[in-house]
This record gives C-alpha cells, structure tokens and sequence, in this order.
C-alpha cells in the first residue's frame, strides 16, 4: 500500500488546515486509515481514524476540532483541522492497515501500527500563537 499526504502548512492559533491522503495498492475491501502525529521531542500518537466499515476515532487533544472523512474517490482520506493551537504543531502521517483485526489496535498500538501498517511521508503543521 502506498500512501501520499498532502496538506498542511503554517497558520496561526484559531486558524484551519486540511490534510489529504491519497491510498493506492490495496487488495482488501477493509482496511483503517488515518492520521498520526509526532512533535519534537514527543511521541507519536494517533490523530484521528476512520474504517471502511465506519468507525471514527479520534484522540482525546484534537477531538471537536478535527474531522475525518472518506472522500469522494475511493481511497482518499481528509483531515479537516479547525481551531488549531500551537500544540498541534507537529509532523503529521497517514498510515493504514487491511489487517482485519486492524480495528482493535491500529489506533492505540502505535508499536504495531508502524510494524505492521503502511505509512505515508510527513506532512508538516505549524501553528503559530
């Protein structure tokens, strides 16, 4: 699985960003794929995540701001990102899984995600106060 992102850029505090992932190679109808994070000096963690059968997740920092969505073309995944704080501000990937277990890790098992998921390159956000 290939995974392109696009998006993302330098606002200040207050303001909104839109990240785009592009998915191709995928053999399964079911797979997650979603967004995570990793500022300086921190660990990665999971953004937001949606599944081919629905389910949304989201982590607890960004969740009534952030919105993730399947789009129009299959295999396209947006992060919509409203009223950013600089604590936002880090490098943001898109990642993906068929596992058919995917759903019960692929967002809270980040070791295994990036073991055994696909990831795509980092896309910059910065946010400033």
């Amino acid at each position: 699985v290939q995974l392109q992102a696009s998006g993302g850029g330098s606002v200040q505090t207050g303001g909104s960003l839109r990240l785009s992932c592009t998915a191709s190679g995928f053999t399964s109808d079911y797979y997650v794929i979603g967004w995570f994070r990793q500022a300086p000096g921190k660990d990665r963690e999971g953004v937001a995540c949606i599944s081919t059968v629905g389910k949304i997740e989201y982590g607890e920092p960004v969740q009534g701001r952030f919105t993730i969505s399947r789009g129009n073309a299959r295999n396209t995944v947006t992060l919509q990102m409203n009223s950013l704080k600089p604590e936002d501000t880090a490098v943001y990937y898109c990642a993906a899984t068929q596992s058919k277990s995917g759903g019960s890790w692929f967002f809270d098992d980040i070791q295994r995600t990036r073991d055994l998921g696909s990831w795509g390159q980092g896309t910059q956000v910065t946010v400033s106060s």
